[in-house]
């Protein structure tokens, strides 16, 4: 198996010493080993490969460090860290942020990629609706604990649109090509922008995840974090891949992906992306409304031109791309084969019925 690419962090019992790594993405790592004694931080040594200028910087963090409660939050510790570096201070592979992450996994406030157990579960032929409902039931179940940390990857067979939570049915659809084309229409948990989907035309996953695993992150880098392993997948299929904030995965060609998020109140997290493989991008601009305002920023003047499917960049079968994702994910992080349960199937059933199929739900935005 390959060295992870982002270590964990670890932590001993009250009064032992505590340590924690952070790899920062595209960057250094950053260790922090401390203390903790009546409930609070002391003793506290940062160390990494790092650049930090000036010397006197490193002494002035721990003493920011020191004294901090078990509880702070990261962006506090982050606080803490900005307001005692000296005014010409320079941080060069790390960040205050950067510096909040690594005490908080040391606290076990936060963990790595290595400190869960992955599943991964294969493209299964599901109806859309079902597809989306196992998005909640599975992010629920990862939150609640009964379910390992688990990537999945998507399969349909019906002409799809999936719209975001906050999205407008009617500001985002044709209906004349709705009706034409027999499209089936749902609305998703996260938001984001509609996927316009195909049976076979995109390559879709969904990572369910403890929001632990992103504590100190910002909202913005999680996005590339979570989707380091893909950039290298595409790589492995040769497509040097990039992110364009906030949620845009491009190659030089234009873009290919998005992702989109959603956080659950008991601490489970979904990451969903689609990518396109092979798309019908004048079918596309028949059912989807995408006006110049979207455009705008986009660089371009036509939707056919803002997506470069996979298909034509690889010249691979979509089955040959999604299995050398599900390799490198399985390589990365020790990653095992899963199946969804029937008691998770029949909780997304009952969920398309009360929810995910309903006129409510899809119009809950006119």
């Amino acid at each position: 198996m390959t060295t992870l690419p982002y270590a964990s962090g670890s932590a001993h019992d009250d009064g032992g010493r505590h340590h924690g790594e952070y790899k920062v993405p595209g960057g250094k790592l950053v260790v922090a080993d401390f203390d903790v004694v009546d409930g609070v931080l002391t003793n506290v040594s940062l160390s990494g490969d790092f650049f930090l200028e000036p010397d006197e910087a490193l002494p002035e963090i721990n003493r920011a460090l020191t004294g901090l409660a078990l509880d702070t939050g990261a962006a506090d510790i982050a606080a803490a860290v900005t307001a005692a570096l000296p005014k010409d201070a320079v941080l060069f592979g790390f960040s205050a942020d950067a510096v909040a992450v690594t005490v908080r996994r040391a606290l076990a406030k936060a963990t790595g990629w290595a400190d869960h157990h992955w599943n991964i579960i294969a493209p299964s032929v599901l109806p859309t609706h079902v597809n989306v409902a196992l998005d909640e039931v599975l992010t629920e179940e990862v939150g609640a604990g009964r379910r390992n940390p688990t990537l999945r990857f998507w399969d349909w067979e019906e002409p799809s649109v999936v719209i975001g939570s906050f999205q407008s049915v009617r500001n985002e659809l044709h209906p004349a090509g709705v009706a034409r084309h027999g499209i089936s229409v749902v609305r998703r948990i996260s938001g984001g922008g509609a996927m316009f989907m195909e049976a076979g035309n995109c390559i879709t996953y969904s990572l369910y995840l403890p929001q632990t695993l992103v504590d100190g992150i910002s909202f913005a880098d999680s996005y590339s974090f979570l989707d380091a392993w893909v950039m290298a997948a595409l790589e492995k299929v040769g497509i040097s891949a990039f992110y364009v904030p906030l949620n845009d995965i491009a190659t030089e060609h234009g873009k290919i992906g998005g992702a989109a998020q959603k956080r659950l109140a008991n601490g489970g997290m979904l990451h969903h992306v689609t990518m396109s493989y092979d798309i019908d991008a004048d079918k596309m601009v028949e059912v989807l409304r995408i006006g110049q305002e979207k455009l705008s920023d986009k660089g371009t003047r036509s939707a056919k031109k803002r997506v470069d499917p996979l298909r034509r960049q690889t010249g691979m079968a979509r089955a040959e791309i999604v299995a050398a994702m599900m390799d490198v994910f399985a390589e990365r992080y020790g990653a095992t084969p899963s199946e969804l349960t029937d008691a998770e199937l029949e909780a997304a059933g009952r969920r398309v019925e009360t929810k995910f199929g309903t006129a409510e739900w899809l119009h809950r935005v006119p």
